[in-house]
């Protein structure tokens, strides 16, 4: 994973240790770790308040090792991601969420024993053209789809 190095992994692997059984899923992990908003409810309205204080020597460590993948050059996929939370969220809050996809990503690789490989790569370095294309096709499988099952016309299709 991108911005991990040595020594944060040894202190990632201490806190949080290789047997996952501990946690039903990626989100409890990270709920633990600190990583998510706490939530204060009262009457019926809910209000998203500030992350939580759990994991006083993993968050640092986590936010750390995002900020080093964020400037890493090697593999640009955190960056771009931060790039595009930065804009709407701010630049705390888009570390925070980097921190929270490294984390989920090491809970997956202990979990599965597969090595680091982001699912949406492909659509991080894709250039527009080629995404335009990949919707194309999408959508002219998705209409010979509902075509088969007979839900529509082939002459209910029009080429936009």
């Amino acid at each position: 994973i991108p911005g991990i190095n040595r020594a944060s992994a040894i202190t990632i692997i201490s806190e949080i240790s290789t047997d996952m059984s501990q946690f039903t899923n990626s989100k409890r992990l990270c709920c633990w770790a600190g990583l998510t908003p706490g939530n204060n409810e009262s009457a019926g309205k809910k209000k998203s308040v500030r992350i939580t204080r759990a994991g006083i020597y993993l968050k640092p460590a986590l936010v750390q090792v995002a900020h080093a993948a964020v400037k890493s050059d090697k593999s640009p996929y955190y960056k771009i991601k931060y790039e595009h939370i930065c804009k709407r969220r701010g630049k705390k809050r888009a570390i925070i969420a980097i921190a929270r996809m490294i984390l989920t990503a090491i809970y997956n690789m202990f979990v599965t024993g597969e090595v680091w490989n982001p699912t949406d790569l492909y659509k991080i370095d894709m250039p527009q053209e080629m995404q335009d294309k990949q919707k194309e096709k999408a959508i002219k499988q998705a209409a010979k789809f509902l075509i088969s099952l007979g839900l529509i016309k082939a002459t209910d299709i029009s080429v936009a």
